[in-house]
């Protein structure tokens, strides 16, 4: 019996007995005040991330200007991505759209100039991004390998706080939760960033 399977055996006899719990169904959280939103994008600009509000229709034309910014070439799309979002990039001169069918190695991710993608949920409280994997996201290395990530929120997927948020998730999906850019301090609290994903995170909420 190795490692794991003598963790797995004793957490089997731990809780041998214990009640059944049955998982909550998500649901959608209540729709976010406008106060909630603006407390959402000053809490993503605090983690050094950089926020645009764009008005319903309007947010292909940020996206286009945030890559001409970032001078970005070749970025990767996921699947299930809302097509006025995908034409957008497409559109952007000079930009070469790479999906990830069939799936990107770690080396073909690593080349690319960033990813553009939709989010499960934001929280106006804490200023934090969950990614599960759904249409419009792609797996969860597509956000974590390449540099530069720009992600969409609709107002309508943030939550107050913590608690509501985790109400309208699905427990039994990949989540990732993203607070800010990719960030590391040594022991002598020497900042870096970009170690254990994108090193720029552009938002762009949309109210």
């Amino acid at each position: 019996m190795n490692s794991r399977e003598r963790i797995l055996a004793r957490i089997r006899t731990a809780v041998a007995g214990a009640p059944e719990v049955a998982l909550v169904p998500a649901r959608p959280p209540a729709a976010a005040t406008g106060r909630e939103v603006e407390l959402f994008a000053e809490r993503v600009a605090d983690y050094r991330a950089v926020v645009h509000v764009a008005e319903p229709g309007k947010e292909g034309a940020v996206i286009a200007e945030a890559l001409a910014r970032r001078g970005a070439r070749r970025v990767v799309v996921p699947g299930g991505l809302p097509r006025e979002w995908e034409r957008a990039v497409r559109d952007h001169p000079g930009c070469e759209v790479v999906t990830d069918d069939p799936p990107l190695s770690a080396a073909e991710l690593d080349a690319v100039d960033g990813v553009v993608t939709g989010c499960a949920a934001g929280i106006a409280e804490t200023g934090t991004i969950v990614l599960d994997a759904g249409p419009g996201q792609g797996r969860r290395v597509l956000t974590l390998m390449p540099d530069y990530h720009l992600c969409l929120v609709r107002a309508g997927q943030i939550a107050a706080g913590v608690p509501q948020a985790v109400a309208a998730l699905d427990p039994a999906r990949p989540l990732t939760w993203i607070s800010g850019p990719s960030a590391t301090s040594d022991i002598e609290l020497d900042r870096v960033e970009g170690v254990h994903g994108p090193r720029t995170l552009e938002v762009i909420v949309i109210r």
